[in-house]
């Protein structure tokens, strides 16, 4: 049976690829889109939609991104990418370097990044540095070093990310035959929502979609520095994905809300957590709590009456829930251990 195409080559027509420019793949892309009837019923919206980034190669959004950066820093002859990241940037750098035959190297704030994510970076063979301080100054640190021509920067400041990364937006539109009314995401350094804005943009100038949708930013309260207007020093939050201060992509994503007529707004911890607990019990999806961001959002607008009007939503579920396991244990609420016999397990279970 013949390979399905890389994402890479699926969509050359409208990336920066050249005949130069190698087409690895670790096949990413092509990620579910899930219908959602029990959101559909507590928020009175006809159809709502999850796009699962997690079950891409390395379980997050970030590999769509990724996989265009890392070829064309091969194609243009570098020996060595870096970032920074609070793990999924890292883990998706170090594979495709790996699988590019490239040195990675990842700078993290120390303490911060979730266990699953780390271990990627690591087992993908990546020189792992933490720092004390936080993701913000470690991409200054990067960007530092990029700038000295120790490596390629492939965060998303890097513009080949986002051309790889509109290309959900693409899939879309392709999945539902037209682009949804609005698309709800979690917002941390920004390059997501600006990525498939620019796909919406695209996709509709090239008869993929009739129209664009409203976009909808969610950030967490305690890491919201485009909702305040400002840079936030120490951002805290249980979603460590979005736990960013000042966004790399912070114009962009502005500049995303605006030209679509959506928002960028903020959910507390305790709604992210439990977006994340009934997307797993009530939908069989396991997401890391960044994800449950848009989720948690489109809640918090149907609650107040935000959400009327569009009749076909997307959620986007950025990354898999096995990138952080201590979450997931503090959300089950551990295991009961008991004898080895059938009257122990049923009253265990009742």
């Amino acid at each position: 049976m013949p390979l399905a195409p890389s994402l890479i080559e699926r969509y050359a027509a409208h990336l920066p690829i050249t005949a130069r420019t190698p087409r690895i793949t670790l096949g990413e892309g092509g990620t579910p889109l899930l219908r959602a009837r029990w959101l559909e019923r507590e928020t009175a919206i006809d159809e709502v939609w999850l796009k699962v980034e997690g079950q891409n190669p390395t379980g997050s959004f970030k590999d769509r991104g990724m996989v265009v950066a890392v070829a064309k820093a091969v194609e243009e002859g570098a020996r060595a990418v870096l970032c920074a990241s609070t793990g999924n940037t890292a883990a998706s750098a170090a594979a495709y370097a790996a699988r590019a035959g490239l040195a990675c190297t990842v700078v993290l704030p120390a303490g911060q990044v979730a266990l699953g994510k780390l271990a990627q970076a690591i087992v993908f063979g990546a020189k792992v540095v933490a720092v004390r301080g936080s993701f913000d100054a470690a991409l200054a640190v990067v960007r530092d070093l990029a700038a000295s021509g120790e490596a390629t920067l492939v965060n998303s400041v890097n513009p080949h990310r986002i051309e790889g990364q509109k290309t959900a937006a693409f899939e879309v539109c392709e999945a539902l035959g037209d682009a949804p009314d609005a698309l709800f995401i979690p917002v941390g350094n920004a390059g997501n929502i600006t990525a498939y804005w620019k796909g919406f943009v695209e996709a509709a100038a090239a008869g993929l979609s009739r129209s664009r949708p409203k976009l909808y930013g969610f950030q967490a309260e305690g890491a919201a520095p485009i909702v305040r207007g400002a840079p936030v020093e120490e951002p805290r939050t249980v979603a460590t994905a979005i736990r960013i201060g000042n966004p790399a992509s912070w114009r962009s994503a502005v500049r995303a809300r605006d030209e679509s007529g959506g928002a960028i707004e903020a959910v507390g911890d305790d709604e992210i957590l439990a977006a994340y607990r009934d997307l797993a019990r009530r939908e069989g999806v396991f997401c890391e709590p960044a994800s449950a961001a848009s989720v948690a959002g489109l809640r918090k607008r149907a609650a107040a009456g935000g959400a009327r009007g569009p009749r076909r939503v997307v959620c986007v579920l950025t990354g898999n829930g096995l990138k952080d396991p201590d979450s997931a244990r503090a959300a089950a609420g551990g295991l009961v251990e008991v004898e080895a016999t059938a009257e122990a397990v049923l009253a265990a279970t009742r």
